[in-house]
Parts: structure tokens; C-alpha cells; sequence
């Protein structure tokens, strides 16, 4: 299969197209940042309330702080949620998983025992680092021979008209008063 040739639905399996409409979706928007932002939402509601069972004996890791790591761990998978459908939001969803992750570490169980904080907090850094691609237009190539010289001091400023151009001038009255300290 060519690599530079078109996707077509007519001539692909319906799973290589809607993994090629997946992926397109994907690369729109932050999808990791929300990805790892609901992996760490989901823990950190989960562990307050989780009990494990080993033969008759159950370990109940029930906190008084339920309440509380239950609302921080659904506000982050909400978050996660918006930063998938809500692109604009990220800069304000990633600063409220940092925040929030933060948060979750006294609150928690450590953060949902660290790893619902780390992931929260990769989530976060990931949200606030993403920023939308540019289009690339279709234009004409130009060839490097064609193009215009490069002035390498181009932008780079010259004398003023009061200033002389004599470096070796070191008196207080040179240069209409500016003494050149050097």
C-alpha cells in the first residue's frame, strides 16, 4: 500500500477507515493531555471507596476524605472530557488538572497513592504545552538560486546623524555630549 496515495472508504476495510478518521480527529486536538488527565481522574475517585478482599479478610481503604477525592477525581475526568471536545479550553482545563492533582495529594490518598497525581499533572503540562498546528498552504516552490540575497545586516542599526563614526573619540563633547566609556 502506497503511503502518498488517497484514502478512499470504497476501497479500504472499514476498520483502516474509521482508524484514519480516528487519528485525524486525534491530531486536531490536545488527545493525550485529555487521555492522561481521565487516567488520573479515575483513581483518585476510586481508591477512597475500594476495599480488597483477600480470603475473609477485607481491607477497607475508606477515608473521611471521600467526599472530596470523589469530586476532585469526577472535576478531572470531566476535564479530560473538554480538552477532547473543547480545544479552546486547554490552557484553563490544563492549569485546573495541575491544580486540582495538587490538591488531591492531602486530600487522597497521596493523589490516589501517586499515580492519579502524575498522571493529572502529565495531563496538565501537556494541556498547557499544546497548541494547534499551522495549515500548510499550497504555494509554488521557489528554488534556493532564484531567490533574493540574504544581507546579513539587515536589521541591524547604524549611526544616528548626531553620532560620529569614529570609535577612538573619548571626550565628554563627543557625540553631542555621550561619552563612549570604553
Amino acid at each position: 500500500m502506497n503511503p502518498e496515495a488517497p484514502v478512499r472508504a470504497a476501497d479500504d476495510h472499514w476498520l483502516t477507515v474509521v482508524f484514519y478518521r480516528f487519528r485525524a480527529w486525534r491530531g486536531q486536538r490536545p488527545f493525550w493531555a485529555g487521555l492522561f488527565t481521565i487516567l488520573g481522574g479515575v483513581p483518585i475517585a476510586y481508591f477512597p471507596y475500594a476495599d480488597l478482599r483477600l480470603g475473609n479478610i477485607t481491607l477497607a481503604m475508606a477515608t473521611t476524605a471521600g467526599s472530596g477525592s470523589l469530586i476532585i477525581g469526577i472535576l478531572l475526568i470531566t476535564l479530560g472530557l473538554a480538552l477532547w471536545y473543547q480545544k479552546g479550553i486547554r490552557v484553563f482545563a490544563g492549569v485546573a488538572a495541575i491544580l486540582l492533582a495538587l490538591v488531591s495529594i492531602p486530600v487522597s490518598n497521596l493523589g490516589g497513592f501517586f499515580i492519579g497525581f502524575l498522571c493529572s499533572m502529565v495531563g496538565g503540562a501537556l494541556a498547557l504545552a499544546w497548541a494547534p498546528g499551522v495549515p500548510v498552504e499550497d504555494g509554488p516552490e521557489h528554488d534556493d538560486a532564484t531567490a533574493a540575497p540574504v544581507d546579513p545586516f539587515h536589521g541591524i542599526p547604524g549611526p544616528r546623524g548626531t553620532e560620529t563614526p569614529y570609535l577612538t573619540e573619548k571626550t565628554a563633547h563627543a557625540d553631542g555630549g555621550r561619552n563612549s566609556a570604553g
